[in-house]
């Protein structure tokens, strides 16, 4: 019988969610009894298939020491960067410089503040990657997508085209990758100074051929103060409790 593969996780979770109109980093807010990365990490951690996390902290984060989940000897931390890409590299070269796992190893990113990720949506991930260089989860657009005529950010915008959709798809997390692979596009793209945004676009800059694999629309990230009731009320679906229903919260030790 072939042993199952098991994989490291690196969770992001360095940002201080300008967006929330919180004073208190979105990965911090509560849903229940728990913070939003609380509930991340134990949507990862039951999972039979994740044996490390690596949570990747601002250096100024005073909370998550104070968290369960610190003291959960599966969940190591490490300092990130000014911007999100600093991070991920970061948590990866911790996984590489610590023997966490080699440049051969399949290494998953997941956004701190996506906690309803779901075991099916995990399993789709990892069986999807036989003949890829790597695999994200997404969901196919299916709204009306407008171009503003500007690119600054504001609450009233001039539309300047209606885009096609069919081929658009809107990337989530995990994204998954070879560790060495991801490393490598990371530092090429920053040395060249293309803008990335999440893994994938680094992996696309080195033409590596990366699958999207279609997730789920419940797979929110926590940008908006809306987004808090909504994962609530997902994190508290019966069919999302379900689906995550072996193993019950791992950040307690």
């Amino acid at each position: 019988m072939t042993a199952v593969e098991k994989f490291v996780a690196v969770v992001p979770a360095a940002g201080i969610g300008s967006r929330m109109e919180s004073s208190v980093a979105k990965q911090y807010l509560t849903i229940g009894n728990q913070t939003v990365i609380e509930h991340t990490l134990d949507a990862l951690l039951s999972h039979h298939q994740i044996r490390r996390i690596v949570v990747v902290l601002h250096p100024q984060d005073t909370i998550f020491k104070s968290l369960n989940a610190s003291q959960n000897p599966l969940i190591e931390t490490v300092i990130g960067g000014t911007q999100r890409v600093d991070s991920v590299l970061s948590g990866l070269q911790h996984c590489l410089t610590e023997s966490i796992a080699n440049a051969n190893s399949w290494i998953l990113v997941h956004d701190a503040a996506r906690p309803c990720i779901t075991h099916a949506e995990l399993d789709d991930l990892f069986a999807s990657i036989n003949t890829c260089d790597g695999a994200i989860l997404a969901v196919p657009v299916t709204d009306t997508i407008k171009r503003a005529s500007s690119n600054k950010l504001s609450p009233i915008a001039e539309i300047e085209e209606t885009v096609e959709r069919t081929q658009l798809w809107q990337a989530q997390t995990p994204q998954f990758f070879p560790l060495g692979k991801l490393i490598h596009a990371i530092e090429l793209a920053q040395h060249n100074n293309i803008d990335i945004t999440d893994e994938a676009s680094a992996m696309e800059h080195v033409n590596a051929s990366v699958k999207l694999v279609e997730g789920r629309s419940t797979n929110i990230k926590i940008t908006r103060p809306c987004d808090l009731a909504l994962a609530a009320f997902y994190l508290t679906d019966n069919t999302l409790a379900n689906n995550n229903k072996q193993g019950g919260t791992l950040c307690s030790v």
